[in-house]
């Protein structure tokens, strides 16, 4: 396959995802002491304005540009006062970025796994569309191919292209091989898939039927919530209360709590007490994106208290490396897929397979019944 013309461009924000999926490119393209990224400057000016710098030819490239527009942990001077980079910062480099290519590139294919203003999908009042905002304005740049995110909150914020490409990938089997071999055969016997809200079901139909197996009995609940829709409180509605909907009846039963994002945690705590109440045994929250946006003390509390055993998220967007090592927190490498869709699409080749194909958690599941009954016949 074609790799003469393929360059990655990573901006500090996907640093240490970037270097991985270089690594698994290589391996794909049977290359080694090479690299695929180009080197670049990100440079700060003292007034706030900002700066990309492309120090390598990209004429004729196929590029690839990799952001994580979640990541709070760059700093920059401004005036002589210290600020973490937003959001807004950061697709204002994207744009540098695309803009230092100056029309020379073949294409710019644009990688933000966490979609900016994502959550944000729909107009509920005299507010700007920022989401398709974005993606209009990049559909309208020179040269930009194609657009590639995962999980996005509602993919339908794509009606506000035209022309570019937009890809919507799930990590669902990254997430589900780790959580499948850390869970006991107990532990997989009875499962509830809950969603922790009405815009959480299809996700937890997802989850749900990524374990469609004879061997596994499953239920799905979904809880409900009333907010206080006359108040916004930092962003939010105030959520008054979650009500339950499905089988009551859980008492030693396996729950898998889905969902795109975990923000402040607050949702998942009711959801956490609630499942409690109802004789839940086992608790596991999954979620692509783990914001973490009020820290991780009340995270710590509850697995402390025994209240949940383990949340299971990606690498795709940033977590501080101070929070890596708790035990209840797992971090799904997902740096293998975005390889492979950068390959495919390179190369021209379908990534149908990568979109549809959710095969391997049940086999997973079958081969580790399958392992415990051997163990069972030894003894």
């Amino acid at each position: 396959m074609e790799n003469n013309n393929l360059k990655l461009i990573v901006f500090d924000s996907a640093k240490d995802l970037g270097k991985k999926i270089d690594e698994h490119l290589l391996e794909m393209y049977d290359l080694k002491d090479d690299t695929f990224i180009v080197p670049i400057k990100q440079n700060y000016f003292e007034d706030g304005h900002f700066k990309v710098e492309i120090d390598e030819s990209v004429r004729g490239q196929d590029v690839f540009m990799l952001t994580d527009i979640g990541n709070y942990s760059l700093e920059y001077t401004m005036h002589g006062f210290i600020n973490h980079t937003s959001p807004n910062d950061l697709m204002t480099q994207l744009k540098d970025g695309i803009g230092a290519c100056n029309c020379h590139v073949k294409n710019i294919n644009v990688v933000m796994p966490l979609l900016y203003a994502g959550r944000q999908h729909r107009r509920n009042t005299r507010e700007n569309l920022s989401c398709g905002m974005m993606l209009h304005e990049l559909d309208t740049m020179s040269r930009v191919k194609s657009f590639i995110t995962f999980d996005a909150h509602d993919r339908g914020v794509e009606h506000a292209i035209h022309s570019m490409e937009f890809d919507n990938f799930f990590p669902t089997t990254q997430i589900l091989e780790n959580l499948i071999n850390d869970l006991d055969i107990e532990e997989l016997e009875k499962i509830v898939f809950v969603a922790p809200d009405s815009g959480a079901i299809g996700r937890r139909n997802v989850y749900l039927n990524s374990f469609n197996s004879e061997k596994i009995h499953r239920e799905a609940g979904s809880f409900y919530k009333q907010r206080d829709y006359n108040n916004l409180v930092n962003g939010k509605y105030p959520i008054i209360k979650h009500d339950y909907s499905g089988n009551r009846d859980l008492e030693g039963f396996t729950a898998i709590v889905a969902d795109d994002m975990i923000s402040s945690g607050g949702s998942m705590f009711d959801c956490i007490d609630e499942l409690n109440k109802l004789g839940v045994e086992h608790i596991y929250l999954v979620t692509t994106y783990a914001l973490f946006t009020k820290g991780i003390d009340k995270f710590n509390e509850y697995y402390k208290d025994k209240k949940f055993d383990g949340l299971y998220t990606t690498n795709l967007s940033y977590i501080p490396k101070e929070f890596e090592n708790e035990e209840w927190l797992h971090i799904c490498d997902c740096s293998k897929l975005v390889a492979q869709v950068i390959y495919n699409i390179h190369n021209d080749l379908s990534i149908h397979t990568i979109l549809k194909d959710k095969s391997t958690p049940v086999k997973l599941v079958e081969e580790k019944f399958k392992k415990a009954k051997q163990l069972v016949k030894t003894k």
